[in-house]
């Protein structure tokens, strides 16, 4: 019972941390390497101490974007740590989410396949 507990509240923090981030790095950080950033998901570790925020991104170079974000890491921590009520407000790593990425590479795959099978029929 005790993990499930722990468990919840791991993912209640997360979300606000997701939440709290979304609107810091929209207001906040003026970096013009940062485009239209979304959070897709943060992933704490179990002693909170690490949290890695899973980002995509509609405008601008992703890498670039992620090189930005980890560099202002440190001063979206100090922002967070404002706002969070909790004692240990995890060390931020930003890691740009390909899955999107990936997930349209094999709907384009699936789609060419498709049609050669179609055009052998």
């Amino acid at each position: 019972m005790k993990k499930l507990i722990s468990g919840n509240r791991r993912v209640r923090i997360a979300d606000q941390i997701k939440r709290d981030l979304a609107e810091l790095i929209m207001r906040e950080i003026k970096d013009p390497r940062i485009g239209l950033v979304t959070i897709q998901t943060v992933r704490l570790t179990p002693d909170y101490a690490h949290a890695k925020i899973f980002f995509t991104t509609l405008t601008g170079d992703p890498r670039r974007t992620e090189v930005a974000l980890n560099h202002a890491a440190g001063y979206l921590h100090h922002l967070l740590f404002k706002r969070l009520h909790i004692h240990t407000v995890p060390t931020l790593h930003y890691i740009f989410d390909k899955s999107i990425e990936r997930a349209e590479q094999i709907s384009k795959l699936i789609k060419e396949a498709n049609t050669t099978r179609n055009y052998q029929n």
